[in-house]
């Protein structure tokens, strides 16, 4: 996959998020990274208790209508890769990105609240339902050899630095929380192999 460097003036992210989903869809992935682990698929009580409370202040996103009265919009299709059971992460979907521009400013803090990504996924009958909250942030100094500014929530460091997946995406760190989804890859991965796209 050919990933570039250079940073979208915000004007454009929105065009640059579609993209970074349509790549996904294509075939291409999020980057994985070694800081998945068998340990953060089971969170200890305290970070349970943490999940919890975010999952309860954010359960109103649960109707998309409400996502968008508060600033999100969709960016992508549904976005899936294939599925290997024999790998840690085992592939499968993301769902359907919705972007909040005002959480994913260089410099925006990583709160638990306010992911700047909500992830929905189609159900069957029709209608989107709420799966995932996506955090990101850029990296700092834009060398993927550096992690000197890797955020963290919930315990858990993001995944990256990695390159942008599409033009003009800075090199970044994302995380994955699977809040209304169980993900047997893990709560943590990029991947949801219970999710899929149409």
């Amino acid at each position: 996959m050919k990933q570039h460097r250079s940073w979208a003036p915000r004007a454009r992210w929105s065009a640059v998020i579609a993209a970074v989903a349509l790549a996904a869809v294509a075939g291409t992935a999020f980057a994985a990274t070694s800081h998945s682990s068998h340990a953060a698929k089971y969170p200890g009580k305290k970070i349970a208790q943490e999940l919890a409370r975010t999952k309860a202040a954010l359960d109103k996103y649960r109707s998309v209508d409400v996502a968008k009265a508060a600033g999100y919009v969709a960016a992508s299709p549904c976005a899936a890769t294939p599925i290997d059971r024999n790998q840690t992460s085992y592939g499968g979907g993301m769902g359907i990105h919705y972007m909040n521009m005002a959480f994913m400013a260089p410099g925006a803090p990583s709160v638990a609240t306010k992911p700047p990504i909500l992830v929905y996924a189609p159900k069957a009958g029709g209608g989107l339902e709420l799966v995932a909250a996506e955090y990101f942030q850029p990296d700092a100094d834009q060398n993927v050899k550096t992690d000197g500014d890797r955020p963290s929530i919930f315990g858990r460091a993001f995944d990256g630095p990695m390159l942008g997946h599409a033009p003009g995406m800075p090199i970044h760190y994302d995380l994955h929380v699977w809040l209304w989804k169980h993900n047997p890859s893990g709560m943590f991965a990029s991947w949801n192999p219970d999710v899929t796209c149409p």
